[in-house]
């Protein structure tokens, strides 16, 4: 197997437990809180990635971290998992998950708009059409398509599924000045978060026993969606000799998350869920077209 092939393997792979974690989030929230939904899933995912550092050699590296890389992992850690997950899983409580997943979706375009003040960077007239059109879709899916009447059946759900945007937007920028291993940066980012956590859900729920069925909700949400599939992503990008050939699969994703919540959670898809799909995905299409053409543009340059 070639390159190529192994990093579609590995992107598709990961695409296909994408389009997986709305169901399974929206079928555990049945039984679990968010908090609790995110501390079991954090914890798992903490062993999976420790176990991955074991066999990537790495773990020595824990050994010599400075004062710096565990407040840096406190910062990030407070963003993700923490405040990042603990308020998309609100979303997911509170909106049908075929609304909340496709409203997440729109976080490279959130991230196109705080480029804007925290890196500097000038949008082009394509970047804020991509931005009008995806915002469009994101109005089309929340209001069901009653858009003259901007009636929101649950503004605080949709305001959470956009918030979580925010941060995870601003994660990833963040993320840029990071120079930690991804493995073990994330790695850190876990366990540092569990202490906030634990302390939340101790605050909120307090400690209770567990349905069977929730907890096997957060340990797939833990293994697949926190850890196994951040892995595959990294060696998806690391094998492909074009980035852009592996990021247009992610389209793919929210149309199997779709079918997956229409016959395991029960949903009925909304005919506005499908429209504003397509309109955010045009949005981010366009935007990642403008994207490219800028690459090119500063290549021959």
């Amino acid at each position: 197997m070639n390159n190529q092939r192994k990093a579609y393997t590995c992107a598709l792979i990961t695409v296909g437990l994408w389009s997986t974690i709305a169901t399974v989030s929206k079928l555990s929230l049945r039984y679990l809180s968010p908090g609790e939904l995110l501390m079991y899933a954090t914890l798992v995912s903490s062993v999976v990635v420790f176990l991955v550092m074991l066999a990537q050699k790495k773990v020595r590296t824990l050994l010599v971290l400075t004062r710096r890389d565990w407040l840096l992992s406190v910062r990030f850690g407070l963003l993700n998992p923490f405040l990042y997950y603990l308020i998309l899983f609100q979303a997911y409580d509170l909106l049908p998950a075929q609304q909340a997943q496709i409203i997440n979706y729109t976080w490279a375009i959130t991230l196109t708009l705080l480029s804007i003040p925290l890196l500097g960077q000038r949008v082009r007239r394509g970047q804020w059409l991509a931005i009008g059109v995806s915002y469009v879709g994101v109005l089309v899916i929340a209001t069901q398509g009653n858009l003259l009447a901007l009636h929101f059946d649950n503004p605080r759900g949709v305001g959470l599924a956009l918030f979580s945007t925010v941060i995870w937007a601003l994660y990833w920028i963040l993320n840029t000045r990071d120079k930690r291993d991804p493995v073990i940066g994330l790695f850190l980012n876990f366990v540092c978060a569990i202490p906030f956590i634990t302390g939340y859900v101790w605050c909120t729920d307090g400690f209770r026993p567990v349905a069977l069925l929730g907890l096997a909700g957060g340990v797939y949400i833990g293994i697949f969606e926190m850890g196994v599939s951040f892995i595959l992503w990294l060696m998806a990008l690391k094998y492909t000799d074009n980035t852009a050939k592996i990021a247009n699969l992610i389209f793919i994703a929210p149309f199997a998350s779709l079918f997956l919540i229409h016959f395991l959670v029960g949903e009925e898809i909304f005919p506005s869920t499908l429209v504003g799909l397509v309109l955010v995905l045009a949005g981010l299409a366009i935007q990642s077209f403008c994207t490219s053409a800028k690459g090119r543009g500063k290549t021959l340059q």
